[in-house]
This record gives structure tokens, C-alpha cells and sequence, in this order.
């Protein structure tokens, strides 16, 4: 039983009435009442307290039974309305309850009151309750509306046979879709890719039998765009259980697709020229090893590196070095089988995998085919290269069974093709293997000799042909080395120069010739000490500065000084070789182009650069007499140098007939055997006071 009082607001112009109202509802509860018998009263009393129903006379002076409907339903407010008249008609009733009211007690018949407000007053609540639930069902959905048209990733909603019955705002989006028309009834697999809708309905069959999954496929926007979603699906199921829709969740991972496929291609490709790298290259050898076992096959295992290479990247920069080797890259495909594999492994380095060949006949055809790649120059901004290239083959498994040797076996071949000259090519055989090792002891003994200063100096004279007097000398290195006895430049210089060895070599020569010249007291004379300086020593940056130290410590003036470089020297870097000559030249050292006429430099370097002399190289001097192509170029070197102010030094002089010839065509001077060969400090110092001429 409810025991808390009934509020009732009674708008009625008769207070006896509305006491006879008020009696007839307290038989069974209490009752706190108000009355008003106008619509402002009415007003105020609605704002000023809560009511649990409002019992209305139908007609009145001032007011009506519908002024009072409309003054509640004017606030917004839900409570029981019941009119209570003494000659409300039928007709009347009927208006009053279509505009709102819930009943009608006539007031000869009050008993009725009571249960009319009770039912009405639990009706009011049924009511409220409805409305309360329907408004949180409207907050909710539109709450499940936002964060749905608001998330980023897709959702949507497949029928059975892959109809699409909703999708979101950003799932529009990734099917580039204006509005949800365009999409929305469209069979969705026919929105994927080729190769991925016939997975994605198998899927969907899958979720329409109860399980869940996730697929990666790639769709086709209406714009032709294409994107990758990683999807989760999973059953959408009504209040009995039963399947409705698939529902998935898709994400974009278009950008991450694309950052594991270029992570994978970095790390199986060469990004320059789009051809495999170590990784894969020891991948495919592995497979082609596997073969090979597997039908009694044999495998070549290609090195190759490009000839001179660095002189091009020096010259003309490594733009052009990186377009010429696409360049080569690109030659090389199309002189290779489908099944073999080409790789760089940097620089210019290349390698490739002959697969499946049945002789060792099929493998040097190949090779034949590579090296015929370079048969044509390459045009690369603008300029003509012709390049040439030497490789090296091994063969497995006549070679080598291990994969991680046959690439050392290539190397071995590939530096034994270099000693023969450009453009060439060597298999593996086991006497390679041997020659590297020697290689490796010599690199050793080399760094031991600088440590244990086994190098000396011989100085060769150069002969003034006019007086026949001394004017300068040559310091040649020689290794005194304790067990092989005195060794030549030429069996140990072109290592040292691979390996670079030669720059703390240069450097000992440079300090040591200077030392001995001072020793000698030769300062009051013209006598000039010239050096060598590799191609390798010229490119160090502190060259000047290294120069100026070996002067400042021996105390050897610069102007006693030459410095002789190789035309190859002056093609590399053309704008820093002109501040480092200048330099020079204007620390007061003579500077000398070594080997005159075997280079492939252009004249205009004579007029760029501060030369000061230039030497004609032993393989013109050698058939000067016999030869008139030999002795049309030295006559034209003297004239030419002349002309332009540069003395001219003939090498290689071995007879008096070379000697005169030179001396008629006016060279400046000689250096030879037919005056001394290269002689230690103490037998020079002896051709000094004798005055030999």
C-alpha cells in the first residue's frame, strides 16, 4: 500500500466542489491538493511544486478544461489528466480526450474518482519509464552512431551472400566513395581484388557458420585506387541467436604494406640498379646448388668488376659513375639466361649465378657473352665511355662444394684476369688459390718492412744534353728485404697501391730523399730531387701540408725540389688538382708530368696546369732510331712542350744513338742506363765529385 500523500492540483471555479473532489479521494489515501481556477494560476502552481495529477472542471468562468490540458502540455509535462464535470457532454469528452486528456468522471458519480486516478497515475509511470528507456535507447544509438561514423577503421555489415548492407564513414572513404549509395547493396568481393575475393567468401561463409577470422586482402576504390585492409570478422547474431550479418572491422595498412615491402626489397635488392644483393644472391647460389645436386648439373659463380671505374666516379662525379653502372646493369640482362641471377654487391662489383648448365663449355660461353656487353661505348649525360670489365668464373661442384668459398674462388680468378690486362676472363683453378695466399704473405711483409725500415733509396742522374752535366736526380725505392735480398719496385708498388700501403710509403720516400739531398750539402747548387707521387698520394688532403713538413725537417729549400706525377693524376678532379698544383708551384716546387705520352689526358692540361717539365715515357725512347712512328711522337712531344715553355726529360736513354737523336731534336735532358743506372746515396755521391758526363 502506498502510504505517501496524493498531490492532486484541482483547477476548479467552486471550492465546494473541489472539496467534494478531495473527499471522495481521501477514503483511500491522503490527499494534499491545490486549487486554481485560472491559467496563471495554473502556471505558477506547475512551476512551483510536483503533482501526481491534475483534476480539471470542463467549463468555468475563466478558464476550461482545454485551456488547462493545453497550459500542462505547454510546460512539457506527462501526468494524468482527468476531467471531472457535473455536464460535460459525449461529444465534448471525445474532443477533450483526443487533445490529451486520459479520462472523464462526471461529479454525481465521484466514486469512480478514486480508481481512475490510481490506474492513470501507474499508466503516467508505465509511460515515463517507456519514454525514459526510448531515450536512452536514442542516446545510445546515437553514442554507437558517433564513435561508428567517427573510427577510423572500417566497419560494415555483409548479408550471407556478400551483399553490403552498411558501412561507416571512413570505410567509404577507403573505397573512395562519395555516399553510402555508390556502395552500400553492392556485392563486396566484387570490390576486392581478383586474386583475393574468392578467399574473402570463403571467409564469409565461415563467419556464417559461426567462427570468426581475419583475412589481408587489396581493394579497388571506385577511383581506381588500391589500398590494403587487415580485417577481423566475426558473427552478428539478433536476441534469438541467430546469424544476421557478418560483422568486420577493417584497417588500413596500405602504408605499412608498403614500408614491409620496401624493407623487403632493401633487404633482397640493390637499390641503385634494381638487381639482387648478397642477401640474395647467397640465396639463389643456395638453390642453384640444390639443383645442380639434384640433376648432376654444374653452377658458375661469376665476379666481375668494371675497369678503372674510379677514374670515371673522379672525373666526371658520381652521378654519372651511378648512371653508367644502371647502365651496365641494364646490358647485363639482357645477356644472362631467365634462370640466372645477377647481383652487385656494390661499387661496381657484379656477380652472377649460371644455373643448370650441363658443360663447363656452357659456362664460358656465358662469360663470353658478359664481357661482350662492354663491346659498345656508353652514352651517359653526354658523355662517350667505353669500359671494360674482368671477371673471374668457379664451378660447382668441380671447384668447390662449400658456398661461402666459391665467391673467394671467383675473387681469386677475377684478380688473376686483371693481371692480364682489361677486358678479361679466368676460371678458378687451384694454382689461383695459391698466388692469393701469396698476395696476403706479400701485403704482410710489406707493412713489416715499413716497421722494420728494410725500404732504401737509389737516385738515378739526369744528364743535361747540351754540357753533359748533372742537373738533377730521381730517388727510386728500393726493399732490402733480409731473406729475398734486394727486391724492385715493380714486384711489390702495385700492391702497396691496392692495398694503399703506398701512402705511408710516399710518405718515408718524400722524407727520406729530402733528408739524404740535405746530408749532401748540395743547396748552393741547381741540382734538383725529384720524387714520385703516386695517384693515391695526390688525392690526400694534407698532401701540401705533408710536403712542407718533410721540406721544414730536413731543411731542404723548395726550389730543390720535384715532384713528378702521372697524366692519370691530372684527369682526376680536375678543379682540386688545380689548387693543389698551384700550391705547390707556388711554394717554389717543380712539377713534372711522369710517363709522357701513355696516359689519355688532352694537351689543353699542359696550359691549365703550372707543369714545369714533363717526361717522355721509355716505350717511345726504347725505338727511337728504328721506329719513325716513335720518333715522329718524340719529335713532336719536344717541339710541343717547347712552344709552350715546359723543359722536356727523355727516360729510358740506354744508347749513344738515343742520345744524339735527342740532342738534335733540342731535349733539354736525358735519364738512363747509357749514364748510370739508379745507384745507392754513397756510389752517387761518388758520380757527384767525379763529374761523370
Amino acid at each position: 500500500m502506498n502510504n505517501r500523500p496524493l498531490r492532486v492540483l484541482i483547477v476548479e471555479d467552486s471550492a465546494d466542489d473541489a472539496e467534494l473532489v478531495v473527499r471522495a479521494l481521501r477514503g483511500a489515501r491522503a490527499v494534499v491538493f491545490e486549487r486554481v481556477e485560472t491559467a496563471e494560476d495554473m502556471r505558477r502552481a506547475l512551476e512551483a511544486g510536483s503533482w501526481d495529477v491534475i483534476l480539471s472542471d470542463h467549463s468555468m468562468p475563466r478558464f476550461s478544461s482545454l485551456g488547462a490540458l493545453a497550459v500542462m502540455q505547454e510546460k512539457g509535462l506527462d501526468l494524468p489528466f482527468i476531467i471531472v464535470s457535473g455536464n460535460i457532454g459525449e461529444d465534448a469528452a471525445v474532443a477533450a480526450m483526443k487533445a490529451g486528456a486520459h479520462d472523464y468522471v462526471m461529479k454525481d458519480k465521484l466514486a469512480r474518482l478514486p480508481p481512475a486516478v490510481e490506474r492513470e497515475i501507474k499508466e503516467a509511470a508505465i509511460r515515463r519509464e517507456r519514454r525514459q528507456a526510448q531515450e536512452a535507447l536514442r542516446e545510445s544509438e546515437n553514442f554507437l552512431r558517433t564513435i561508428i561514423e567517427t573510427e577510423p577503421e572500417c566497419l560494415l555489415l555483409l548479408a550471407a551472400d556478400g551483399e553490403l548492407l552498411r558501412i561507416n564513414r571512413a570505410g567509404l572513404a577507403m573505397f573512395e566513395a562519395d555516399f553510402p549509395g555508390q556502395v552500400v547493396g553492392k556485392h563486396f568481393p566484387d570490390l576486392l581484388t581478383t586474386e583475393h575475393s574468392g578467399p574473402f567468401e570463403a571467409l564469409n561463409k565461415a563467419v556464417f557458420q559461426g567462427e570468426s577470422g581475419m583475412l589481408t586482402f587489396e581493394i579497388v576504390g571506385l577511383k581506381g585506387g588500391r589500398r590494403w585492409l587487415e580485417t577481423h570478422a566475426t558473427p552478428l547474431r539478433n536476441q534469438k541467436g541467430e546469424i544476421i550479418a557478418l560483422l568486420g572491422v577493417g584497417r588500413d595498412i596500405t602504408e605499412r604494406r608498403k614500408a614491409e615491402e620496401r624493407l623487403n626489397y632493401l633487404a633482397n635488392y640493390d637499390e641503385l640498379t634494381g638487381l639482387a644483393n648478397r642477401n640474395l644472391f647467397g640465396d639463389r647460389l643456395r638453390q642453384a646448388m640444390f639443383g645442380a645436386d639434384r640433376r648432376a648439373r654444374i653452377v658458375g659463380v661469376v665476379l666481375l668488376d668494371l675497369d678503372n671505374f674510379k677514374n670515371i666516379n673522379d672525373t666526371l662525379g658520381h652521378e654519372v659513375g651511378d648512371q653508367l653502372i644502371k647502365e651496365v646493369a641494364g646490358r647485363f640482362r639482357t645477356c644472362v639466361r631467365d634462370g640466372d641471377t645477377i647481383a652487385r654487391l656494390g661499387g661496381d662489383e657484379f656477380t652472377f649465378v649460371l644455373a643448370d648448365m650441363a658443360r663447363v663449355d656452357d659456362a664460358a660461353q656465358v662469360a663470353g657473352k658478359i664481357l661482350d656487353c662492354f663491346t659498345n661505348p656508353f652514352l651517359v649525360a653526354g658523355n662517350e665511355l667505353f669500359v671494360t670489365a674482368c671477371a673471374g668464373m668457379t664451378l660447382y661442384p668441380l671447384d668447390e662444394r662449400k658456398l661461402e668459398n666459391l665467391l673467394k674462388n671467383a675473387e681469386v680468378a677475377m684478380y688473376r684476369a686483371k693481371e692480364q690486362g682489361r677486358n678479361a676472363f679466368q676460371f678458378y683453378t687451384a694454382e689461383m688459390t695459391a698466388s692469393a695466399h701469396k698476395r696476403l704473405s706479400l701485403e704482410g711483409a710489406i707493412r713489416r718492412a715499413l716497421e722494420r725500415d728494410e725500404f732504401l733509396l737509389h737516385y738515378q742522374p739526369q744528364v743535361n744534353l747540351q754540357s753533359g752535366n748533372i742537373i738533377g736526380l730521381e730517388a727510386l725505392i728500393r726493399w732490402q728485404d733480409p731473406e729475398a735480398g734486394l727486391i724492385q719496385p715493380a714486384h711489390f708498388i702495385p700492391l702497396a697501391e691496392e692495398t694503399g700501403l703506398i701512402d705511408p710509403i710516399g710518405e718515408w720516400v718524400l722524407g727520406a730523399a729530402c733528408r739524404q739531398y740535405k746530408s749532401w750539402r748540395l743547396n748552393g747548387t741547381s741540382l734538383r730531387m725529384a720524387v714520385n707521387l703516386s695517384a693515391r698520394q695526390f688525392r690526400q688532403k694534407n698532401l701540401v701540408q705533408q710536403i712542407a713538413k718533410a721540406l721544414s725537417t730536413s731543411g731542404l729549400k723548395p726550389n730543390h725540389l720535384t715532384l713528378e706525377i702521372t697524366e692519370t693524376v691530372l684527369m682526376q678532379n680536375a678543379e682540386a688538382t688545380t689548387v693543389t698544383l698551384n700550391e705547390l708551384s707556388e711554394m717554389g716546387i717543380e712539377l713534372s708530368i711522369d710517363d709522357f705520352g701513355t696516359g689519355y689526358s688532352g694537351l689543353s692540361y699542359l696550359k691549365r696546369f703550372p707543369i714545369d717539365s714533363l717526361k717522355i715515357d721509355r716505350t717511345f725512347v726504347r725505338d727511337v732510331i728504328t721506329d719513325p712512328d716513335d720518333a715522329a711522337i718524340v719529335s713532336a712531344i719536344i717541339a710541343m712542350a717547347h712552344r709552350l715553355g715546359i723543359k722536356v726529360i727523355a727516360e729510358g736513354v740506354e744508347t749513344e744513338e738515343q742520345m744524339a737523336y735527342l740532342r738534335t731534336r733540342q731535349c733539354d735532358a736525358i735519364q738512363g742506363f747509357y749514364f748510370s743506372k739508379p745507384v745507392p746515396a754513397e756510389e752517387f755521391e761518388k758520380l757527384l765529385r767525379e763529374g761523370k758526363s
